[in-house]
């Protein structure tokens, strides 16, 4: 699975994909804005998979100036994007099997309004992609249109509740853990002042 192809992804990814002689088999995408979708046509088109997003975030495929201010949306205005012929909308709780992996969809609204998670079960190694909901240190902004610092608030509570030990892979920078950022986040003081679960228990 290919999650969130941005800006110059696709040599990159070909040399990945040829190097370890891997299929992909769909694209996931954890929101819309245009940093994580700028390649996600030419991917699934040039290896005919779907695209999975969220229906909050369908239109940033297409219209990447929607997730800007104004003045910044400028910069995009000229710009055209076009949908992957097969685009399939993601749900809450919903659990994809691809490539012999299984994978929770987790609803995150606040950096965008279909922003979401991908999360591997608890009883495997977990493994949480975060997009832009978790940091290292950090968490997504929500100054952008269709963000929403109450709503990201309420999200993160929702994530904070994994164990411990689940390894977080954000959309920017390190990787991390539920239990780090739960100890060391700075923005996090009060969202979740106590500690998580600990697997096993």
């Amino acid at each position: 699975m290919v999650i969130d192809p941005g800006q110059d992804a696709v040599a990159d990814l070909d040399a990945l994909l040829g190097e370890h002689r891997l299929k992909p088999v769909a694209v996931l995408l954890t929101h819309g804005h245009i940093d994580h979708v700028w390649s996600v046509a030419p991917v699934c088109g040039a290896r005919d998979v779907p695209a999975w997003i969220h229906p909050e975030d369908r239109d940033l495929l297409s219209d990447p100036a929607k997730g800007f201010s104004p003045q910044t949306g400028q910069v995009f205005g000229g710009l055209k994007l076009s949908e992957p012929d097969d685009v399939r909308e993601l749900a809450d709780g919903a659990v994809l099997s691809l490539a012999g992996l299984e994978l929770t969809v987790e609803h995150r609204p606040g950096h965008t309004r279909g922003s979401v998670t991908f999360r591997t079960p608890v009883e495997d190694f977990q493994v949480l992609f975060a997009g832009d909901l978790l940091f290292a240190g950090s968490i997504g902004r929500t100054d952008l249109p269709g963000g929403d610092h109450a709503a990201i608030l309420r999200s993160l509570a929702k994530t904070l509740t994994l164990p411990d030990e689940t390894t977080v892979l954000p959309g920017h920078g390190p990787q991390t853990t539920i239990g780090r950022e739960r100890a060391t986040n700075p923005f996090l003081r009060d969202v979740a002042p106590h500690a998580g679960p600990t697997r096993g228990l």
